[in-house]
């Protein structure tokens, strides 16, 4: 089992930053990739951004130039650092981890709420 647990969601003016983490635990030794998505209401859950075991990155277009995914090892810590925020950039934010052999991520966090204000 793998455990994720992601915070600092919150309320943003357009053009601010925040920084989402997500704190992973358990099996980790198991873990490809580690990604960030996002769902807006009424929207279908869209990935972000996705780091590897080998530090290989992928963004959405979307967040491309806007959005920094990064890991700390040491830590089991995996970070979203959002630049230049927009209202289209609200959602619910979610950590989620995919294991060696899967296709799919099948371990998700709660999520966090995002808020960019106009």
């Amino acid at each position: 089992q793998v455990q994720l647990e992601e915070s600092g969601g919150g309320l943003v003016q357009t053009g601010g930053s925040l920084t989402l983490s997500c704190e992973t635990s358990g099996r980790l030794f198991h873990v490809y990739a580690v990604a960030w998505y996002r769902q807006a209401p009424g929207n279908e859950r869209e990935m972000v951004a996705l780091i590897r075991r080998d530090d290989s990155i992928n963004y959405a277009d979307s967040v491309k130039g806007r959005f920094t995914i990064s890991k700390d090892t040491a830590k089991n810590m995996v970070y979203l650092q959002m630049n230049s925020l927009k209202p289209d950039d609200t959602a619910v934010y979610y950590c989620a981890a995919m294991e060696f052999g899967q296709s799919g991520f099948n371990y998700w966090g709660q999520g966090t709420q995002v808020f960019v204000s106009s």
